[in-house]
């Protein structure tokens, strides 16, 4: 019996460690071909974050450079 709850206590640790396999998020396989979802900085060459909150807009984290989706509808 205490063998049982030690492995559900090891299983419910486990599974609150998992992490997601973030490659997944910022790559998409076409054709045989790796592709990036997300944009590229014209300034540094680094991947652009994507946010909509306040104002929809692509950043770099890494040299600052904003651009700002309009027209969108």
């Amino acid at each position: 019996m205490e063998a049982l709850l030690q492995r559900k206590k090891v299983e419910k640790v486990a599974k609150k460690n998992q992490v997601k396999a973030s490659v997944r998020l910022y790559y998409e396989v076409e054709n045989n071909e790796v592709k990036l979802k997300n944009k590229k900085c014209p300034r540094c060459g680094s991947v652009m974050a994507h946010h909509l909150k306040p104002k929809e807009r692509w950043s770099c984290g890494k040299c600052g450079y904003t651009e700002f989706v309009t027209g969108k509808k």
